[in-house]
């Protein structure tokens, strides 16, 4: 079931990150080999937005299309893990095709929103989905769960990076 997503999220992400004059650009992920990078991510924590409140089993997946956009799906359970299943389709386009870290991600045309690989470990094993704005991230891994020693290694990049990592919360991941 495809939902469509409203003005809400146009005004959240289209709008909400248009500028962070207190922080300088946020690092990115230096090369993104994009076919690598396909397939499922689990949320493992986030600045989760509105539709994300109470999200349990998150994950994001990528598929890339023949005309380079990016097919992304994310689902997850609707406050427990036999919550009601939500499921949103964005569109991913890369914008930096110089390392592929810097996206827009459109759920409303024709807004994008800010959507930057901050970070990928080598294995592409675990990743860090920001924003610009410091507003809104995700720590995604391959696996629904990840050592605490990486977790808290991830903590500090972000909070060196300027996000306020006392509003970064942990997934329920449980399969």
């Amino acid at each position: 079931m495809k939902r469509h997503i409203g003005a809400g999220l146009v005004a959240l992400f289209g709008l909400g990150g248009c500028s962070s004059p207190a922080h300088p650009p946020i690092t990115l992920a230096s090369k993104v080999d994009l076919p690598r990078f396909m397939g499922d991510w689990y949320v493992i924590a986030n600045i989760p937005t509105f539709i994300e409140k109470g999200a349990h089993n998150a994950v994001e997946s990528y598929r890339l299309n023949p005309d380079g956009t990016i097919a992304t799906t994310f689902t997850y359970r609707q406050d427990s893990f036999d919550g009601p299943l939500k499921r949103y389709q964005p569109t991913g386009f890369v914008l930096d095709r110089s390392s592929n870290a810097v996206w827009g991600m459109r759920f409303v045309w024709p807004f994008k929103s800010d959507f930057r690989i901050v970070y990928l470990d080598p294995g592409y094993t675990q990743t860090i989905i920001g924003r610009e704005a410091r507003d809104y991230v995700w720590i995604m891994a391959r696996t629904p769960s990840i050592p605490e020693a990486d977790y808290r290694k991830l903590l500090d990049l972000l909070g060196r990076e300027g996000y306020n990592i006392g509003q970064i919360r942990k997934v329920p991941q449980q399969w």
